[in-house]
């Protein structure tokens, strides 16, 4: 039975790549923490349905865009087996966006997310460890199948879990080491156990996102993780056999799964920022026109308010003076060609 040394394992994974991987993750953590939730929701949404896309494709698990939206949305019922499996992702991941705080590393966690996932195929699979050895095989491009990895066998998987959660809570109630190094080791780790007849690889993205929201990374809320994954899953596939290599003979490297891990977390951070910069310019557009009106001594018109917002487009700005129309903070005066605004100073 192989034993999970996680701290022995976390002094090896400090290279000088992977330490500045993990300075530049906590720089962007500490920026996500200043920007408020209400500007995101939309960001939320996209996220929640490219995460369930991406995962499920990965898997070749698919259906139309226009079923997949209404799925995620909860707006229709599941037409098949795939569609099922979907549903049942969405279920899983918004329980973790949800409740992860509650949702310890436990072996009994994992087996009742599991259950979850397949809550809508009618499968007896969902929530049970695989009865029997399995192989991870691969297909060439002339359709010959190989095995790639043995995983651990049927009788050991129970116990193997037991221990790789146990060794994954002792490392990180420790307090002295960042639980982020060691989020991509549980998962390769899981993903050579193998602990499911089914949905493995679902579990492990699903798991991935777990572990980060509990560790306070939650970037996965907002981007895509799953989908950053699958842009690049020639590299994932690849540098999950690399750091598989003599797993069982505990002579594994782990490097390359934790920097390509750490790499994808860095890439859904940048790409977080960039979009928080697209959000905030949109919402400071209507707060110029705000400010504009209630900083000008009378009326003004939409004209007087262009030109002192060439930046700012003429729909933009119109929007901005029926949203502050309709809440009382601007009253219009007049109307067609005429029509000028000003501050109603009652409110102040």
């Amino acid at each position: 039975m192989r034993n999970y040394n996680y701290e022995k394992i976390y002094n090896k994974l400090l290279t000088p790549e992977i330490v500045q991987l993990l300075a530049q993750i906590h720089e962007h953590k500490g920026e996500h923490a200043k920007v408020q939730e209400d500007e995101l929701t939309h960001l939320i949404e996209i996220a929640r349905i490219q995460s369930t896309e991406a995962s499920n494709r990965i898997e070749g698990i698919y259906t139309s865009d226009e079923r997949l939206q209404k799925i995620v949305k909860d707006k229709t019922t599941p037409r098949n087996r795939s569609e099922k499996e979907i549903a049942g992702y969405r279920d899983v991941l918004a329980t973790i966006h949800e409740s992860y705080e509650y949702i310890p590393v436990k072996p009994s966690m994992i087996l009742q997310l599991h259950r979850d996932l397949y809550k809508f195929s009618g499968m007896s699979i969902g929530g049970s460890y695989k009865p029997s050895d399995n192989q991870i095989t691969e297909e060439d491009a002339q359709g010959n199948k190989h095995v790639r990895f043995i995983p651990v066998a049927a009788w050991e998987t129970p116990e193997a879990i037991e221990r790789l959660c146990q060794a994954y809570n002792d490392l990180c109630n420790n307090g002295q080491y960042d639980p982020l190094l060691m989020i991509p080791v549980f998962i390769l780790d899981f993903l050579c156990i193998h602990p499911f007849n089914d949905g493995n690889g679902r579990m492990s993205r699903l798991l991935t996102l777990l572990l980060l929201y509990r560790a306070g990374y939650h970037v996965g809320k907002y981007i895509s993780i799953e989908k950053l994954i699958e842009r690049t899953k020639g590299a994932y596939y690849d540098d999950l056999q690399e750091s598989s290599l003599n797993w069982h003979e505990e002579e594994n490297n782990y490097i390359p799964f934790v920097t390509y891990q750490l790499g994808v977390i860095l890439a859904a951070y940048r790409e977080f920022s960039d979009r928080v910069k697209i959000v905030s310019e949109n919402t400071r557009k209507p707060n110029r026109v705000r400010d504009i009106i209630h900083d000008h001594l009378g009326k003004i018109t939409k004209a007087e308010i262009m030109a002192q917002c060439p930046d700012i487009s003429q729909t933009t700005i119109q929007r901005a003076l029926n949203d502050l129309v309709k809440s009382g903070e601007v009253i219009k005066i007049g109307g067609g060609r005429y029509t000028s605004y000003t501050w109603n100073r009652e409110i102040d």
